[in-house]
């Protein structure tokens, strides 16, 4: 596995839950709500306490590929990996981080916003970024903008994404997975509502079949 192989990884998912989990004790149930909704992938987010050890147990699910998110240091980017993370995604560049997971060979996704962070990724030897975030920068006419240079790039756009803009999205040959955190907000999760949960999972997993 190489540090730009996210593609294996995904095993051809198109849409990636994005998860900010406070208790340790949601991990089991939303992992086994977003792969009863049809999840291949999820991406935990670096920014609560516990997400290490959520993290951790999401993975021991065993039914879906689970990467930390919002990794800032090769330090959080080494954890991740020791806790199960089978790619790391960052909302910059960081050369650290891009170097600390090619050496732990996992795949790594920085975040992009001009072309100039885009070249940067690239020179290093990457081929996926993460459009981050995507909707406040422009939407999908930030991403065609910024792919036309750059052909051979694939693009992961998160942030402000949801249902509506989903399918317009998916539909750049550019993209190769959508990151949204609709799926499993917090309110979800604190009103324990995992029903809720797999119903939007099937309808994303749904929306990015057609």
């Amino acid at each position: 596995m190489t540090a730009t192989d996210l593609g294996s990884v995904l095993a051809g998912a198109r849409v990636l839950p994005v998860l900010t989990v406070r208790r340790v004790s949601a991990a089991g149930l939303l992992a086994e709500a977003l792969a009863a909704g049809g999840a291949r992938c999820a991406e935990v987010t670096f920014r609560t306490s516990d997400a290490e050890q959520v993290l951790k147990e999401m993975a021991a699910h065993g039914g879906l590929a689970v990467g930390a998110g919002t990794v800032l240091t090769a330090e959080q980017a080494e954890r991740a990996v020791v806790a199960g993370a089978r790619f790391v995604v960052s909302p910059g560049f960081d050369e650290e981080v891009v170097d600390k997971c090619r050496e732990l060979g996992v795949p790594v996704v920085p975040g992009i916003a001009t072309a100039t962070e885009l070249m940067r990724a690239l020179k290093a030897g990457l081929d996926t970024v993460k459009l981050f975030p995507a909707e406040p920068l422009g939407g999908v006419r930030m991403l065609r903008a910024l792919a036309a240079p750059f052909p051979r790039t694939r693009f992961v756009p998160t942030g402000g994404i949801g249902t509506d803009q989903l399918a317009a999205y998916l539909a750049d040959p550019a993209v190769l997975a959508v990151g949204g955190s609709w799926m499993a907000t917090a309110d979800h999760l604190d009103r324990g509502d995992y029903a809720e949960i797999r119903r939007l999972t099937a309808d994303a997993v749904e929306r990015s079949a057609t």
